[in-house]
């Protein structure tokens, strides 16, 4: 046990220094490990913790505990860190050579948000802002604005807006740099003045907090700004204008690409502009374009052009 240990705490080490991977993916990495070890661990002491048979069975343990997205996440750990001991030669055999780990994945559609519900959204931000009735709920209106202005006009994810530094971006030229998975760079232009302006006042109003804090996005305590602050300020303005849906960050992302969709913007821009690094990713949103899909069946559809001669 001590020696799957000192490899687990040796590949992550590997994963962040080498790999330059974020701390979420190092996290991730380390829960799924941990919990390959402590499943050795339950198992007879003499059970072999790097043969077929003890990987095979924890995967069945997974099946049996978790969704499948999880149990993909938890496999695609182990694997890597399998595969890193065999690139060490540590490994006589890599036990995910002959082992089947294919299994059917219901792929769900990502949940967007109606054009009209964001217009609601925002709209219901900036009245906030015009009837603040004080200083610092003012200074929170503009910070709010920013955020959701940012996220549905650059389909950034929010663990992506939240880690903005005040170099990332340039309000003269109206670009953003965002750093993304696997340590991947893109940079987004604003092409809307209005969200341009809110980025503009909002770093005015916040300068000082943002020179202090060295992130872009900050709390009331000068703090970097976090994912949680982000869900309960949408959580509480959803239900101020009354909408009754679940809105989260990322459904700004999906709304971001299925409305471009919509308007006929080639997939390889939006798969570029998503970060995406596979466009089958980013197809999954050409099933969601309804709007799309209903013009064309009504516009293009061949029975339109047929009439029936009646009697």
């Amino acid at each position: 046990m001590n020696t799957l240990h000192h490899y687990i705490t040796e590949y992550i080490e590997y994963c962040g220094y080498r790999k330059r991977l974020d701390s979420k993916t190092l996290k991730a990495y380390r829960i799924d490990l941990i919990q390959y070890e402590a499943f050795c661990h339950s198992l007879s002491g003499r059970t072999p913790v790097f043969n077929k048979s003890t990987v095979d069975q924890f995967i069945t343990r997974l099946h049996r505990q978790y969704k499948p997205k999880t149990v993909k996440r938890k496999i695609a750990s182990l694997k890597a860190f399998f595969h890193h001991l065999e690139y060490r030669e540590l490994l006589s055999e890599n036990p995910f050579a002959k082992l089947d780990i294919r299994f059917r994945e219901a792929r769900l559609l990502p949940r967007t948000i109606p054009f009209h519900s964001i217009q609601s959204f925002l709209a219901t931000l900036y009245a906030q802002k015009e009837q603040a009735a004080s200083a610092y709920q003012l200074r929170c209106c503009i910070r709010d604005i920013a955020v959701i202005e940012l996220l549905f006009a650059t389909g950034m994810r929010i663990s992506e807006l939240c880690s903005l530094k005040p170099s990332d971006i340039d309000l003269e030229s109206c670009n953003i740099l965002i750093y993304g998975k696997g340590a991947k760079e893109r940079i987004i232009q604003l092409g809307n003045q209005e969200v341009t302006a809110a980025l503009a006042l909002y770093h005015k109003t916040f300068q000082k907090d943002i020179e202090l804090c060295g992130y872009f996005f900050v709390n009331r305590l000068g703090h970097r700004l976090s994912d949680q602050s982000v869900r309960n300020m949408i959580n509480r303005c959803a239900a101020l204008a009354g909408i009754s849906q679940h809105i989260t960050p990322h459904m700004f992302r999906h709304s971001f690409a299925t409305l471009l969709l919509e308007q006929d913007v080639d997939i390889r821009y939006i798969q570029r502009m998503l970060g995406h690094s596979s466009i089958s990713t980013t197809e999954i949103y050409t099933h969601v374009s309804s709007a799309k899909q209903k013009d064309i069946l009504v516009h293009k559809h061949p029975r339109n052009r047929m009439v029936m001669n009646e009697g």
